[in-house]
């Protein structure tokens, strides 16, 4: 097991999503309605969707980053905001040596870093209170896997099929399972899988700019049959 002196992660994957503005907001208007108050994040790195959730009418946010030069970041970038409190460990209820409960616990590209991702999906269920929600964002499409994922530490890319399975298998009730992102198939296939490139900031901040605005619309009323991301929710029932 990787102990978190161990644990560091180079984010390069981060460093380029910090200009995806668009797209953090298009997930965050998708899943606000399951936040309740009180949020668990899940693997936060350095805080860019953190920065996002902040504008949000939430009471905290619990952030969870295991990964050591991650969390400094983390922790610099928000030690003035009261409401935000980092914990340098992996996402546990009883963390600090104080048990806490959550209206929510989000994990937005993070679940497929998570060799055990029912067993993650189980201890999300245990810390959440009563109709709190488990908010899973994650890469799509398993023939979608590339060099690029397995570098920064992705086991898998999910099917809806699949990811709904683990959601009602972990004890949630799902609410909402829809893909994200259809038209970002084609480039992600060519360029990561058959040109093995990553991704960097220009390539992301020129998608932002010029296609999510676009597609955001659009699949908000057209909800696409398949796309590169995938949104699952699940509702601990009363």
């Amino acid at each position: 097991m990787i102990t978190l002196e161990e644990n560091l992660y180079v984010g390069k994957d981060l460093e380029a999503m910090q200009f995806a503005r668009r797209y953090h907001r298009w997930i965050i208007d998708e899943v606000r309605p399951y936040f309740g108050k009180e949020i668990a994040e899940v693997g936060a790195g350095c805080g860019n969707l953190t920065e996002f959730l902040l504008e949000e009418a939430l009471d905290s946010i619990t952030a969870f980053e295991p990964s050591s030069n991650m969390f400094r970041l983390l922790e610099q970038r928000h030690q003035e905001e009261s409401r935000v409190t980092p914990i340098n460990d992996f996402f546990r209820c009883d963390a600090g040596g104080v048990k806490r409960d959550y209206d929510s616990v989000v994990y937005i590209n993070v679940m497929e870093h998570i060799e055990d991702d029912l067993g993650e999906m189980r201890r999300a269920f245990e810390a959440l209170r009563p109709n709190g929600h488990l908010v899973i964002y994650v890469p799509a499409l398993a023939w979608l896997y590339s060099d690029f994922d397995r570098s920064i530490g992705h086991f898998r890319r999910y099917h809806k099929t699949q990811l709904v399975e683990a959601v009602q298998s972990a004890g949630f009730n799902v609410v909402q399972a829809k893909y994200f992102d259809s038209l970002g198939i084609i480039p992600w296939y060519v360029s990561a899988v058959l040109l093995k490139r990553s991704i960097n900031s220009n390539s992301v901040a020129l998608y932002d700019r010029l296609a999510i605005p676009v597609l955001s619309r659009v699949e908000r009323y057209l909800p696409p049959w398949i796309g590169k991301n995938l949104l699952v929710v699940g509702r601990k029932e009363a």
